[in-house]
């Protein structure tokens, strides 16, 4: 009697089922991928502080309040000309525009607002900022925006000159029928990490003239010299309260001897009582480190260490000023990883 072929189908055993609903369990409890990146089209301004971290050795204090009345000057400058802060590093600001012509007239009036600004300062304390223009496709993800388009914008910005802007040839054809600026043709730029070489415009326009950024109603202020000067005003007022010595208040009488704040000023030195010095700022600390930090000059960081003895990130500038001093390629290999899309 011919015996009955085995069953491919074996039973499960409980063994077999238990694992199996373990698998499945875990398999279930995986989280999902996440998003990809959305791709859109955008005009993206990058800006950046020349010499900063120089700024910063000589007098960090200043260096700060300079840079958080531009600050206030940029950051306006932008909601008014309907972009978008999607990044900043310090020193370093990035937007993004839906108009190319925005894009343009905001990076206008921001160097010919800076330019009014620093008038008032003493030269030593004046930033200048350069700015580079792009137009093409980003990914935005969590607010952030990354690509071939922002790090054009980056390179570009690098090649412009103080209080100068550079633009991308597209960025160029796409405006220049409808702005009233001119464009000196630059000519092909080969750039660090972009394989193609780009054709790069330098931006000719009136610094001192009057900011080309439309302005509504109730922000009209920021757009003028004399609203430039007063959030100086404003800024520098705030850093003497926040240091909070008679020597920042006589500073303030002397340079605004008829400022908003000179009443209140020459009643805080006419009672001494009612002026308490604050303790240092950490911020402050924390603003030298950044402006620093990716330096490969190992100056920079003997710096921070004479300042800040004791400072947060002692062991970190040590490291730093040691690899800096190391054989050329050693310094790289021994940067702490960062990713930033404005790294030069």
């Amino acid at each position: 009697m011919r015996s009955k072929a085995p069953s491919l189908r074996r039973a499960s055993s409980p063994i077999a089922s238990f694992a199996g609903a373990r698998a499945r369990s875990a398999l279930g409890e995986l989280p999902s991928a996440p998003p990809l990146p959305q791709r859109k089209l955008a005009a993206i301004l990058a800006a950046d502080v020349e010499g900063y971290s120089s700024l910063m050795h000589a007098n960090e204090e200043a260096a700060l309040t300079t840079l958080s009345s531009h600050r206030i000057i940029i950051d306006s400058l932008i909601a008014l000309g309907r972009g978008h802060i999607t990044g900043t590093a310090g020193d370093s600001v990035l937007a993004e525009f839906a108009s190319i012509v925005d894009a343009v007239n905001c990076g206008v009036a921001i160097q010919q607002a800076l330019t009014k600004a620093n008038a008032a300062l003493a030269p030593e304390r004046r930033m200048e900022l350069r700015i580079g223009i792009n137009v093409g496709d980003v990914m935005v993800q969590d607010g952030d925006v990354f690509g071939d388009g922002v790090n054009v914008a980056a390179r570009l910005e690098a090649l412009a000159e103080p209080g100068g802007i550079c633009v991308s040839h597209t960025v160029r054809e796409h405006v220049r029928d409808r702005v009233e600026y001119g464009f000196d043709d630059l000519g092909e730029q080969h750039v660090k990490n972009i394989a193609r070489p780009l054709r790069v415009f330098r931006l000719v326009f009136d610094p001192d003239g009057a900011p080309a950024q439309p302005a509504s109603p109730r922000d009209a202020t920021l757009t003028t010299s004399d609203d430039a000067s007063e959030v100086v005003e404003i800024t520098f007022w705030q850093s003497v309260e926040a240091g909070g010595t008679p020597a920042e208040y006589r500073a303030y009488l002397d340079r605004y001897p008829n400022g908003s704040f000179t009443a209140l000023a020459q009643a805080r030195l006419a009672s001494p009582s009612r002026i308490q010095a604050r303790r240092p700022d950490p911020s402050i600390e924390l603003a030298f480190w950044n402006s620093i930090k990716d330096s490969e000059d190992p100056a920079m960081f003997l710096a921070y260490l004479e300042k800040y003895p004791d400072g947060e990130f002692r062991s970190l500038a040590d490291i730093r000023r040691r690899a800096a001093d190391a054989p050329s390629g050693l310094a790289s290999l021994s940067r702490p990883p960062e990713h930033s899309i404005l790294d030069r």
